[in-house]
């Protein structure tokens, strides 16, 4: 069984930079495990590593897709598998980074079979939408299905009304269907490392620190320019719901002042990493060290130097 890496971590914990780092000591190959660096267009504000950095050290899964298509956790895990094949058929080994914590779960743990999307109930739920207000729905589910509304930010939309659709299509909650006789995951020995940081004043500081150099580089002109592109249809797409471009649309729009705009956009941020660090602390296998330390890379080195020598059929399969 050959090994697969996964550098996990909160949005501002630098996993993208160390993991380029880490193609100085392996031969791995990066795949991106990040939910907004998918969609052409989205590139500051998805922290997108640049062209010049890209042409240095590739990443498979950016810019794939239009923010217009919807693209699922199972064709992630599609994309991903075949691309993990390609990248150990050349003797290589797959990097996945990133800090979309449900991609990760459906690609080791396998994706449960749930209800195709239903357009008779999902457009009612929108007309309930329109005329109760995503709140209403959001309290909806916390009745029904408190798990999966305790995982979803209050203004997902897109991820309410999923959970609402298998809620009534099935009558069941959608986080116990996910429980149930899921699919099996990518066959590979998985090394699961995340930078978890200890002192969460300094993830603090450093999301505000980057989300200014995001300003600075001309995020809103990014929002503008998406706007004008794509017109309305992107505002309800799950591109335009991350964190920072949502704020940053209402920020256009002139439902608040800039000084708001940046406020939420941060606590937003804030509070993703904060879920994200929820999901680290519960996943099975992990090896986590704190990115603040300086021995940081000289940990994960260690540890995969550990984890690779110790893998079982490495001169087999």
């Amino acid at each position: 069984m050959h090994d697969v890496i996964c550098l996990m971590g909160p949005t501002g914990s630098g996993k993208t930079d160390l993991a380029i780092d880490l193609l100085a000591h392996l031969p791995g190959e990066i795949i991106s495990v990040d939910s907004a660096m998918l969609y052409e267009d989205f590139n500051i504000g998805a922290a997108k590593p640049t062209a010049e950095v890209l042409s240095k050290a590739p990443h498979y899964l950016v810019d794939v897709t239009s923010p217009l298509t919807p693209y699922s956790a199972a064709q992630f895990c599609q994309d991903a598998t075949a691309l993990c094949d390609e990248i150990i058929e050349r003797g290589h080994v797959p990097l996945l980074v990133g800090g979309s914590m449900m991609y990760f779960r459906a690609l080791q743990q396998g994706l449960a079979p749930l209800p195709k999307a239903c357009a008779s109930l999902r457009e009612s739920l929108k007309l309930r939408l329109d005329a109760e207000g995503l709140p209403s729905l959001y309290r909806e589910l916390e009745q029904v299905d408190a798990v999966s509304a305790s995982r979803l930010h209050p203004h997902d939309t897109q991820r309410i009304l999923r959970a609402l659709e298998v809620y009534h299509a099935k009558g069941e909650p959608l986080s116990k269907l996910q429980k149930q006789n899921p699919t099996e995951g990518a066959p590979y020995r998985w090394i699961n490392l995340a930078l978890f940081p200890e002192d969460r004043a300094w993830l603090h500081a450093r999301i505000e620190k980057r989300f200014t150099h995001m300003l600075d580089a001309g995020f809103l002109d990014e929002v503008e320019t998406i706007l004008k592109k794509y017109g309305d249809e992107v505002i309800d797409t799950p591109a335009m719901k991350s964190v920072g471009y949502r704020q940053a649309v209402a920020y256009l729009k002139g439902e608040y002042d800039f000084e708001t705009f940046k406020h939420k956009a941060v606590v937003a941020t804030r509070n993703l990493a904060k879920r994200q660090l929820t999901w680290l602390r519960s996943w099975p296998d992990i090896h986590c060290v704190d990115p603040a330390k300086p021995e940081c890379m000289q940990a994960v080195l260690e540890l995969l130097s550990r984890m690779l020598d110790n893998e079982p059929s490495k001169n087999g399969e």
